[in-house]
């Protein structure tokens, strides 16, 4: 067995493996991409209708497996519908992937030094006054679509315009603000909604924003939860909570600074929230 086995392999050529070694690897990424998503039982689903049309020829079933096999073929074009999100998503990613130039984030690292100790500032502001915020920061992907959502700012980021904005029971405070280097281009921003059905129901609809915009683009967002004040940073799709003023800046230096050195950005994992 084991000699077939390497004769097998001596008979592989090369490329062959990588051949395989790539589908293998688009196939891995596939699965991340779809996983925690709609696309999962989407995907099951298909695969109850595709074993019951072969099912339904072995056992003689004529009508059913023409129905089935009708299905199947009208299914092609509903999957490019129903998968749309997926696909859009892995578009982005794979446009994003380092390839292209971008053409949003220019920012020196004295303005991004500049930029976080403003963004620090304010958030020390909402999170001792209990002040909700949702901040989010552009990196690769552009937001244009987002912020034609909102006002337009065009103000340069200070920890006092922000805090002005956050101000509740104003006209921007429910909305996001959107930052393009080290500019405020708009507020009162709306935002996708995450499409992750495992997160807790404890989170409100700013986290949940704030996690829908980062599975869309690799922006940064920043939350300060209203209620309790708890500062939390969501990138990928992943929401990292609990962080103390020192932390949040070592996280956001360290993001803004991976996409300016156009390295790979760092996978926080969520913890839950008790309120």
């Amino acid at each position: 067995m084991l000699e077939q086995i390497m004769e097998l392999f001596k008979q592989l050529r090369f490329m062959d493996l990588i051949d395989i070694a790539i589908v293998a690897y688009v196939a891995y990424r596939a699965i991340l991409l779809i996983r925690g998503t709609r696309a999962v039982q989407l995907i099951k689903g298909l695969a109850v209708l595709i074993i019951s049309t072969k099912a339904s020829e072995w056992l003689g079933l004529y009508t059913i497996n023409w129905l089935l096999r009708n299905t199947m073929t009208v299914g092609v074009i509903a999957l490019l519908i129903v998968f749309q999100p997926e696909l859009r998503r892995a578009l982005e990613q794979l446009g994003r992937g380092g390839f292209l130039v971008n053409p949003f984030f220019s920012i020196s690292e004295e303005e991004i030094n500049k930029l976080i100790n403003e963004l620090a500032h304010a958030v020390q502001v909402f999170t001792k006054n209990k002040m909700g915020a949702l901040i989010v920061l552009e990196r690769n992907t552009g937001l244009n679509e987002v912020i034609e959502t909102g006002i337009e700012i065009g103000g340069k980021v200070t920890a006092e315009l922000l805090v002005n904005i956050f101000i509740p029971n104003t006209p921007l405070h429910d909305g996001a603000v959107v930052i393009r280097n080290d500019k405020i281009m708009a507020a009162g921003c709306f935002l996708p909604l995450t499409e992750n059905p495992n997160l807790s129901k404890e989170l409100g609809t700013r986290h949940r924003a704030a996690l829908g915009i980062t599975e869309q683009s690799d922006a940064v967002s920043i939350i300060v939860s209203e209620e309790t004040g708890v500062i939390s940073v969501a990138v990928d799709g992943k929401l990292t909570r609990y962080l103390d003023i020192k932390t949040f800046k070592e996280m956001i230096k360290n993001l803004l600074h991976s996409k300016k050195e156009q390295k790979q950005i760092p996978i926080f994992k969520w913890r839950k929230s008790n309120g």
